[in-house]
């Protein structure tokens, strides 16, 4: 085989996800990025006391500006789809943090609760929505193989963040008051900057080696062949009409695919999260408050919650690493459902728990199965959708949460009012994550195992879905490559005469360079002058 001519459409096939190198600083952006998208909210809480002073709101007006964010961050996925889709993922990270950034920054000068609203809750949460989906897009570019330990390791950023905001928001309460702590936290925003300036995309490397294949083709085209014929005077008619095929407009890309929902392992991993996330966050929510009314102090009470995050730190990396074992990652949706079912159980069997003691075995085995939920949950749907149409995915999942976040928490506290028995809310809620994991594995086994036969097996694609370039570089490919075969066929309209002409010269020119053309002499094949190539033979018995 020939080298790859880059003019007649055969470019490098697309680089592979390298499962480390540069992704592990890919990897340490993510990791921030879902700490501040995940803590951030529930660390400005900090701050309530001061702004129901200075603003004369209740708790439930400041409650708003966390709510807000949490909304914004869910419910404004399809928007991040459709940028990613149409701008990258490092550009859209970049306007992200700006915006994360300008949100606190513009929060410390306002005057009432609204503009609050505005700022610190649309405008940051916002700015968190668009840093927080293209960096797992990201992450998913570079890993394949140890995709699972990598979202595992991300996903800790998660309770790593919570634990150092909530503390460093104290402090600088105390020494700033909640104005200069806005302006603080505000600045660190901006280190959201610098985790989408590492987010390099993937297909860089691809470029560069487009790049070195047409310095050789040049350097090729420089060096003397012997004689000119017909024959080359075609091929360069068929190269210039390559060039020209390549110039034509591509088709516009979707900007966010709703094919997804054609596929049935989406639907499913769609209801069973939504069901999740009615019950998920109600234990965490209501628990101080259950602590408290069962008589536990308020600072044990409150030391509940640092028992969940600190499990949650370990949990999700040790989650990660089992579910990138070789017998365990085809199965990995399974382990997502059993994970939730932990969860559920271990609701329900704590609603009993009348004692601190209780409650601290509660924390322990909801922080283990609550970190196994927060590793496996982007990891299945990769597994489900592949990297190519993640970005349209996880828009239209985060869309649907969203939803379910604005009914659970609060259908929840308002129970609570009604009833005003803790006891129920956690039956009710650990039913939901039961009810979600038995219908996710129920579902996946009938519905998706028994078509696997049917159905021709998935492609294997390891470009990402955010890189518009890679995609486009792939159109080029294919286009290129069916307007070379056409320009092939003059090759084969040439008389004897003109083939024995060839044949002559590049004998001469290969006894003038001393080599053998890496071509066997006794092939019944005329070479092209550039390369022995099997797609530029010409065969002696069609003539």
């Amino acid at each position: 085989m020939g080298r790859p001519d880059p003019e007649e459409g055969q470019l490098p096939a697309p680089v592979k996800p390298p499962d480390g190198g540069w992704g592990w600083i890919v990897l340490f952006g993510c990791f921030v990025i879902t700490g501040f998208s995940y803590a951030f909210p529930k660390a400005v809480s900090v701050y309530f006391k001061e702004l129901m002073k200075d603003f004369h709101v209740g708790y439930s007006d400041t409650a708003w500006i966390s709510s807000i964010m949490l909304a914004m961050l869910y419910g404004t996925g399809p928007v991040c789809s459709i940028m990613v889709n149409q701008f990258g993922c490092r550009p859209v990270m970049l306007i992200g943090g700006l915006l994360a950034s300008a949100g606190m920054i513009l929060a410390s000068f306002t005057t009432n609760i609204i503009e609050l609203y505005l700022t610190a809750g649309v405008l940051t949460g916002l700015g968190m929505a668009l840093n927080f989906q293209p960096s797992l897009i990201m992450l998913g570019t570079y890993f394949d193989k140890r995709r699972p330990l990598a979202n595992g390791l991300a996903a800790a950023g998660s309770p790593v963040f919570l634990s150092s905001l909530s503390p460093l928001g104290q402090v600088l309460l105390e020494k700033f008051g909640w104005r200069g702590g806005f302006l603080i936290m505000g600045g660190l925003l901006l280190n959201c900057c610098t985790c989408g300036a590492v987010m390099r995309p993937l297909d860089m490397g691809m470029k560069r080696k487009m790049g070195k294949a047409q310095d050789k083709y040049e350097a090729k085209e420089m060096l003397p062949i012997g004689g000119k014929s017909e024959e080359g005077i075609s091929t360069a008619d068929g190269t210039k009409k390559a060039k020209k095929a390549k110039k034509k407009p591509k088709k516009g890309k979707k900007l966010l695919d709703f094919s997804i929902f054609s596929n049935r392992g989406f639907i499913i991993y769609t209801i069973s999260k939504f069901i999740l996330v009615l019950g998920l966050f109600v234990p965490p929510i209501l628990l101080v408050n259950y602590a408290k009314d069962t008589g536990v102090p308020d600072t044990e009470a409150a030391f509940l919650l640092s028992i969940i995050g600190f499990i949650d730190i370990f949990a999700r990396p040790a989650c990660g690493m089992v579910a990138g074992l070789k017998w365990v990652r085809p199965h990995v949706a399974y382990l997502f459902s059993f994970s939730m079912l932990f969860n559920g159980l271990t609701d329900i069997c704590s609603a009993r728990a009348s004692n601190y003691t209780g409650l601290v075995i509660f924390c322990v085995f909801f922080g283990i199965s609550y970190g196994m939920v927060g590793a496996l949950q982007f990891e299945v749907l990769m597994a489900i959708v592949g990297s190519q149409k993640f970005s349209s995915a996880i828009g239209l999942v985060l869309l649907i949460e969203a939803f379910a976040v604005l009914i659970g928490p609060p259908s929840a506290g308002r129970l609570v009012d009604a009833l005003k028995n803790y006891e129920v809310i956690f039956y009710l809620a650990g039913s939901e994550v039961v009810l979600s994991a038995l219908f996710l594995a129920v579902a996946s086994y009938c519905c998706l195992n028994r078509g696997k036969k049917k159905e021709p097996p998935p492609e294997n694609n390891p470009s990402a879905a955010g890189g518009s370039d890679t995609e486009e570089a792939e159109s080029d490919v294919q286009e290129a490559e069916e307007h070379s075969s056409d320009n092939h066929q003059p090759a084969h309209s040439t008389d004897n005469a003109v083939v024995a002409a060839n044949e002559e010269a590049n004998h001469v020119a290969e006894e003038q360079n001393g080599e053998g053309g890496g071509c066997p002499a006794g092939d019944r094949e005329v070479l092209a002058r550039d390369s022995c190539n099997a797609d530029q033979t010409v065969e002696r018995d069609s003539f």
